[in-house]
């Protein structure tokens, strides 16, 4: 099965949260209400120092596979 690299996510016990799950390496969900990031990997210290360069920028594309996501079913 092939995945899309984002999913959004809610659950009712979480109200306000509104949840991204990125389903490529490295896998995390963050959670847009309060930026919290859990992030679904074991890394070694060499993988996250390369990680610290790499995750600003696949926050910012969670995000905005949200906004994309809100805007079309505004429509």
């Amino acid at each position: 099965m092939e995945l899309p690299k984002f999913l959004l996510a809610d659950n009712t016990d979480f109200p306000e949260a509104i949840f991204i799950v990125h389903t490529e390496y490295p896998r995390f969900i963050i959670n847009l209400e309060n930026d919290e990031v859990e992030w679904m990997e074991e890394f070694s210290k060499q993988d996250e120092a390369d990680l610290l360069e790499e995750a600003e920028s696949l926050i910012e594309a969670a995000t905005a596979f949200y906004d994309r996501e809100v805007s079309r079913y505004d429509q």
